[in-house]
C-alpha cells in the first residue's frame, strides 16, 4: 500500500509590491513596443541631422566688395529682355552687355503689380499695395497730379501716401513705406512714380524734377544733391507698334541719364511693375559699384539669374554701404559669375524664361483641370465594375466584368496616378515655343503618360496588387526626387512645380511636387513594408521616411520645413500602424511630438544662420519674435485660402472623399477588405494623407499637395480594392477562371498572414 501524503494547507499567495508590479508592467510593454519607440527616435534623430546644416551655402555667389558713392535707380515699368535689341535700345543693351542682369519677379502685396505698387515695394523693400485695381485697359500709370511741388523749394508733397502708408502699416505687417530713402537720409526723385518711391511716410520728397532736364550741367547737378536718385521714364504701353516707340524713346533718355550720372555711381534699371492683368518676368540691370557682369542673383530665390524687386532696395543699400533697415524683408543681389559673353544668347535666353512663365501661368490650371475631370470619369466608371464583382455570386448572380475591363480600369488607374509625375517630366519638351503652346503641352504630356504606363504595366510582379503600386509610386519619388537633388530645375518654372512670376524666392518643392513626392514615398514604403515581417514594418517605412524627411526639409533641396513636418508626423503614424492595427491617440499624440519636435529642431537652426540666408522657417520665427507674428499667421491662413479657392484638385479632393466614403468603404467596395490584408498599404495611405494635408495646411498651400494625394492614391485604391475582390470570387469558385484568372493569381492569402475578414484593426 502506498502512503498517503499528508495534506498541505492552502496559504495566500506572497504580496507583490506594487513598484514590482508596475516594473513587470513597463517590460512587458517594452519587449512589445521596442521596434516602434526605435522606430520614432530614428526618425527623429534623422531630422536632427537634417537641422545641423552641415552642406554649403545654398547660392555659391560674391557679393560686390567696391561700394558705390551714388545710386541711381532708372523704373520703366513694364519693361521685358524681349524689348532689349541692339538697334531699337542701344543703351539697355550696353548696359547689359558691361552690368550683371536677371529676369525680375514683381511680386508685391497687389494681385496685378501695377506701376504705382511697384514704386511702393521699392520704396518699403517689402511687398506694399496701392489698392489700385486693373481697369479694361490694363494698369494706369503714375498721375503727374499726384506730386505737388513746393513753392520756392525743390521738394515736393505726395498726396495720399501717408494715407495709404498707414493702411500698408496696418494690413500687411512689418511694411514701412519709404524704408528706402529713409536708410540714404536725402534721395532725388525725378517723375512722378519716382517721388512715390523717393517719400518719406508723411510724404515729403527732398528733391524733385517733373521731367528729366535737357540740359547736362543741370541733370547732373540734379544727380549729385543726394546719394540716392529715383528717375520714373514712364509706363510702356501693353502690346504693338507704340510699345516698340515708348521702350526707344525711355531709351535715348536713358542714354542722357547714363551721361551725366556720378563717378562710381551704381545704375541700376528695372521693370517695376506688369503693365496689365498678364503677369511677365521683368529685365533688371545693375552697372557699377561693383556690378560688372555676370547674373545678379540673392539668397532670396537660390537661383541665378533671377531677383525678387523687394531686393532692390537692400541691394541699393548695400552698394552705398549704409546701415541695412530692419523693415526690409528683400536682401542684396550678389553677382554670379558663368554668363555667356555673347549679349545675344543671353538676351534670348531671358526672353525664353519670360515666355515659359508667362505661359505656364494658363496651362497649369487647364492641366489640373483635366486631371481633375478624368479622375472624377474614373470612379463613375469604376463604381458599376466594383459592384458587379461584389453581387457575382449567388442564385441572383450577374455576370462579372470580363478580363478587358479589369484591365481597361488598371490601365485608365495607372495613366492617372502617373499623370502628376509626367507633367513634371513634360518640361523638358520646350513645348511653350510651339504655335499652339497648350496643344503642344497636352499632346507632351498624354504621350509622356502612355509611354510611363506601358512600362509600370509590362514591369515585373505587376499583376501583384502590392508590385504595381509600388512600381507607380517610385515613379514620383524618382521623378521629383531626382528633381530635387539636382536643384528642382522641372519645379523652377514647371507645370507640376510653382511660377518664376510669384514665387522666384522658392528654390525647392513646390505644393504639387512636395504633394507628389510625400504620397510617392508614403505609398512605396507602405507597400514595400508588406512584404517583409511584421515585426520589420516600421524600420522599413522609417528608413524610407527619413530620406524623404533630409530631401523635403533641408534648405539646400526641398526647402519645405512644413512639408517635412508633415511628413515626420506622417512617417511615425505609418510606422506605427504598418504591423496593424488603427489610428489610436497615442500613436497620433508620439506622431505630434516627433513633428513638433523636427520643427524646433530646424527653427533654432535656421535661426543661427545668417539673416540674408534664412528660409522661410527662420523668418516667421524671426517675425514672430519681433512683434510680427499674428500678420505671418493672417498671411498663412489667407494663403491657404487662396490656394484652395478655385484649384482644380480641390474638386478632384471632394470627389475622392465622397467616392471612397459612397463606394469603397462600403462592404462591396473591397477597401476596407484590401485594408484588412494589406496593413501597411494602409499606413502608407494614411501616412499620404496626413503628410500632405499637413504640410499644405502649415505651408500656406492649402488643400493643394492634398489634392495632388487624391491623384494619386484613389487609382491604386481602385485597383487594389478591384484586385482584390477579383480574388475572393476566386477562392469562393463563383467566376469563371478565363474571367478572373489573372486577379486571382498574385498574392495569396497566406502571404497575407492568413487573414480573411474585412478589418485586421
Amino acid at each position: 500500500m502506498s502512503e498517503e501524503k499528508p495534506e498541505v494547507p492552502a496559504t495566500d499567495p506572497p504580496p507583490v509590491h506594487w513598484r514590482v508590479k508596475a516594473r513587470s508592467h513597463g517590460s512587458r510593454l517594452w519587449r512589445a513596443h521596442w521596434r516602434l519607440v526605435a522606430a520614432w527616435a530614428a526618425v527623429v534623430v534623422l531630422a536632427l541631422t537634417t537641422a545641423v546644416q552641415l552642406l554649403p551655402d545654398r547660392a555659391p555667389s560674391h557679393r560686390p566688395e567696391s561700394y558705390a558713392t551714388y545710386a541711381v535707380v532708372v523704373g520703366i515699368p513694364g519693361l521685358r529682355w524681349g524689348d532689349v535689341d541692339p538697334r531699337n535700345t542701344p543703351t539697355l543693351w550696353e548696359l547689359a552687355d558691361t552690368g550683371a542682369v536677371a529676369s525680375l519677379s514683381v511680386d508685391s502685396a497687389s494681385t496685378v503689380t501695377c506701376p504705382l505698387d511697384g514704386w511702393l515695394t521699392l520704396s518699403a523693400g517689402a511687398a506694399a499695395s496701392a489698392g489700385t485695381r486693373v481697369g479694361d485697359n490694363g494698369c494706369s500709370g503714375v498721375s503727374p497730379e499726384t506730386v505737388e511741388q513746393a513753392p520756392d523749394t525743390a521738394s515736393a508733397y505726395v498726396n495720399q501716401l501717408e494715407l495709404i502708408a498707414n493702411n500698408n502699416r496696418t494690413d500687411e505687417p512689418g511694411v514701412e513705406i519709404g524704408s528706402l530713402p529713409g536708410a540714404v537720409r536725402c534721395a532725388t526723385a525725378i517723375g512722378p512714380g519716382a517721388a512715390w518711391g523717393a517719400a518719406s511716410p508723411t510724404g515729403r520728397v527732398d528733391r524733385y524734377a517733373a521731367t528729366v532736364p535737357e540740359d547736362p550741367d543741370a541733370l547732373s547737378a540734379l544727380l549729385t544733391e543726394c546719394l540716392l536718385s529715383m528717375v520714373d521714364l514712364g509706363r510702356l504701353p501693353e502690346d504693338g507698334s507704340e510699345r516698340a516707340e515708348a521702350v526707344a524713346a525711355a531709351d535715348a533718355v536713358l542714354a542722357r541719364i547714363v551721361a551725366a550720372r556720378p563717378v562710381d555711381s551704381l545704375l541700376m534699371v528695372a521693370g517695376l511693375s506688369d503693365v496689365s492683368a498678364s503677369p511677365h518676368l521683368h529685365a533688371v540691370i545693375a552697372q557699377g559699384g561693383g556690378f560688372d557682369g555676370g547674373w545678379l542673383t540673392a539668397a532670396g530665390t537660390g537661383r541665378e539669374g533671377y531677383l525678387r524687386l523687394i531686393d532692390l532696395a537692400p541691394t541699393v543699400v548695400s552698394a552705398l554701404d549704409r546701415p541695412m533697415p530692419s523693415p526690409f524683408a528683400g536682401v542684396p543681389a550678389a553677382v554670379l559669375e558663368g554668363r555667356d559673353s555673347d549679349m545675344a544668347s543671353v538676351v534670348a535666353q531671358l526672353t525664353d524664361v519670360d515666355a515659359e512663365a508667362a505661359a505656364q501661368q494658363d496651362a497649369i490650371m487647364r492641366l489640373l483641370t483635366v486631371v481633375a475631370i478624368a479622375g472624377l470619369l474614373l470612379f463613375v466608371a469604376a463604381t458599376p465594375i466594383l459592384h458587379r464583382i461584389r453581387r457575382g455570386a449567388g442564385q441572383a448572380a450577374r455576370r462579372v466584368p470580363t478580363i478587358w475591363t479589369f484591365r481597361a480600369v488598371v490601365s485608365a488607374a495607372t495613366a492617372l496616378a502617373l499623370a502628376l509625375p509626367a507633367a513634371t517630366l513634360v518640361d523638358f519638351i520646350p513645348w511653350w515655343r510651339a504655335s499652339h503652346p497648350m496643344v503642344a503641352l497636352m499632346a507632351s504630356t498624354v504621350l509622356i503618360v502612355l509611354v510611363l504606363t506601358a512600362l509600370v504595366l509590362v514591369a515585373p510582379r505587376r499583376r501583384s496588387p502590392m508590385g504595381l503600386m509600388i512600381t507607380v509610386s517610385l515613379v514620383g519619388v524618382v521623378v521629383v526626387g531626382a528633381d530635387v537633388l539636382t536643384g528642382a530645375r522641372l519645379q523652377f518654372d514647371g507645370i507640376a512645380g510653382y511660377s518664376a512670376l510669384n514665387s522666384a524666392g522658392n528654390a525647392g518643392l513646390g505644393p504639387l511636387g512636395l504633394g507628389v513626392f510625400a504620397t510617392s514615398l508614403m505609398m512605396a514604403a507602405g507597400c514595400a513594408a508588406q512584404g517583409v515581417t511584421r515585426a520589420y514594418r516600421p524600420l522599413v517605412i522609417v528608413a524610407a521616411g527619413c530620406v524623404g524627411i533630409w530631401i523635403v526639409g533641408s534648405p539646400y533641396l526641398g526647402d519645405d520645413p512644413a512639408g517635412a513636418v508633415g511628413l515626420t508626423v506622417a512617417v511615425c503614424l505609418a510606422a506605427g500602424m504598418a504591423p496593424g492595427g488603427w489610428l489610436t491617440f497615442a500613436r497620433l499624440a508620439w506622431a505630434s511630438f516627433a513633428g513638433l519636435g523636427l520643427l524646433v529642431a530646424l527653427a533654432v537652426a535656421d535661426l543661427a544662420r545668417d539673416e540674408s540666408q534664412r528660409g522661410a522657417l527662420g523668418s516667421f520665427v524671426a517675425d514672430v519674435f519681433g512683434g510680427a507674428g499674428a500678420g505671418r499667421i493672417r498671411e498663412t491662413l489667407e494663403a491657404d485660402v487662396l490656394a484652395t479657392v478655385g484649384n482644380p484638385l480641390t474638386v478632384l479632393l471632394l470627389g475622392s472623399i465622397v467616392f471612397a466614403w459612397v463606394v469603397l468603404l462600403r462592404p462591396s467596395g473591397g477597401l476596407k477588405r484590401s485594408f484588412g490584408l494589406y496593413p501597411s498599404a494602409r499606413a502608407g495611405f494614411v501616412g499620404a494623407i496626413i503628410a500632405t494635408l499637413l504640410g499644405g495646411l502649415l505651408g500656406g498651400q492649402g488643400l493643394v499637395p492634398v489634392g495632388a494625394a487624391a491623384a494619386i492614391t484613389m487609382p491604386l485604391a481602385v485597383i487594389m480594392a478591384q484586385r482584390v475582390l477579383a480574388r475572393a470570387h476566386v477562392r469562393d469558385g463563383r467566376a469563371e477562371p478565363t474571367d478572373l484568372a489573372v486577379q486571382a493569381r498574385p498574392e495569396s492569402i497566406e502571404a497575407a498572414g492568413g487573414v480573411t475578414v474585412e478589418s485586421r484593426g
